[in-house]
């Protein structure tokens, strides 16, 4: 919340009634530096005190989103911080309750609003690179995992914590797989953490090709650290760079965003572009799903982008890929 919602909201200029954390000088401190007035006792104190119309934002890990969820006001907007729960199991358990309970109910996939993706997108729609044929996500980057304690000893890390933003941004863009390939790992040096190395297709024919290499290992410098997606496409190719992701020892400043494209023309040589783009990924992406939630809970879009039934496609490709990992993949034939 202190370094990408309460900045974002800020900034956006959405006022924020109340703040409630199990760690209540934590939350103290927070509310202080944000000017939040209120510092709720207990979580009950927050709902039954909020105002009409409020908006919660849940940014809590999500084997407790059920339990918070239950107690909400039936037709309240929420935001619910993703994964949207740690199995499919648990997703289709949420998906059923927010719909029981009329609950307004996005997932807070805010890669989508990335500034760089936002620009990526409108090029993309303009006709700019042609038909889109390959999208690729690949990161090289060393990965502070000892920020999120909670992480440790459970089964799935890797795909469910941050991948998911990956399988969920390339549906925005490509639709619905076919189907998934994917292999998750550890890393000899975080043996705490189930996996941190990841490569996954997606399967959308014969022509179309999606992409994922991720690993958060690479503690050998900036020299060669990757973070970017890269969509290709009949008449050109746009990248950009995920800035947040590089040299995450000033974690969650990274390095500066970058966002190219190059559109072919007859008789030139091919010329990369570079976009000015203003904003990142942390925090300004973050306006954008709760802006959503607020303009759908008004009547004013006639979608919620993110919903938590949008959310369960991605839980669902989530589910897919620890499935093809623990297959082992296809045997080698006999000799």
């Amino acid at each position: 919340m202190a370094d990408a919602h309460l900045p974002a909201y800020r900034l956006a200029g959405f006022e924020v009634d109340a703040l409630f954390d199990l760690n209540q000088a934590r939350a103290e401190e927070v509310a202080a530096r944000f000017g939040v007035k209120r510092v709720c006792l207990s979580l009950e104190e927050a709902i039954r005190t909020a105002p009409a119309r409020a908006v919660f934002d849940l940014a809590v890990p999500p084997s407790v989103n059920l339990e918070i969820l239950e107690q909400l006001p039936d037709g309240a907007p929420v935001l619910i911080q993703k994964p949207l729960g740690e199995n499919l199991e648990q997703a289709r358990a949420l998906v059923a309750l927010c719909r029981r309970k009329h609950l307004k109910a996005a997932v807070n996939f805010q890669l989508r609003y990335a500034p760089y993706i936002l620009a990526a997108r409108h090029l993309i729609e303009q006709g700019t690179i042609g038909e889109v044929h390959d999208m690729e996500v690949r990161l090289t980057i060393y990965m502070p995992w000892h920020l999120w304690t909670f992480l440790e000893g459970i089964p799935r890390v890797e795909i469910l914590y941050h991948s998911v933003h990956y399988l969920d941004l390339i549906r925005s863009f490509l639709g619905e797989p076919a189907g998934i390939w994917a292999q998750t790992i550890k890393h000899p040096k975080t043996q705490k953490l189930a996996s941190t190395r990841t490569s996954m297709i997606l399967n959308y024919g014969d022509v179309l090709r999606a992409t994922i290499n991720v690993n958060h290992g690479h503690e050998f410098g900036p020299a060669h650290q990757e973070s970017y997606v890269k969509w290709e496409g009949t008449r050109g190719a746009i990248k950009a760079r995920i800035g947040l992701l590089l040299n995450l020892s000033n974690y969650p400043k990274g390095e500066p965003d970058k966002l190219e494209y190059c559109a072919l023309e007859e008789g030139k040589a091919p010329e990369w572009i570079e976009v000015p783009v203003e904003g990142s990924w942390f925090p300004h992406a973050f306006m954008g799903t709760m802006s959503s939630v607020m303009r759908f809970a008004d009547g004013e879009i006639p979608d919620l982008p993110t919903s938590v039934e949008d959310a369960f496609k991605t839980m669902a490709l989530v589910e897919a890929a620890h499935a093809s990992s623990a297959s082992g993949g296809t045997s080698l034939p006999p000799l």
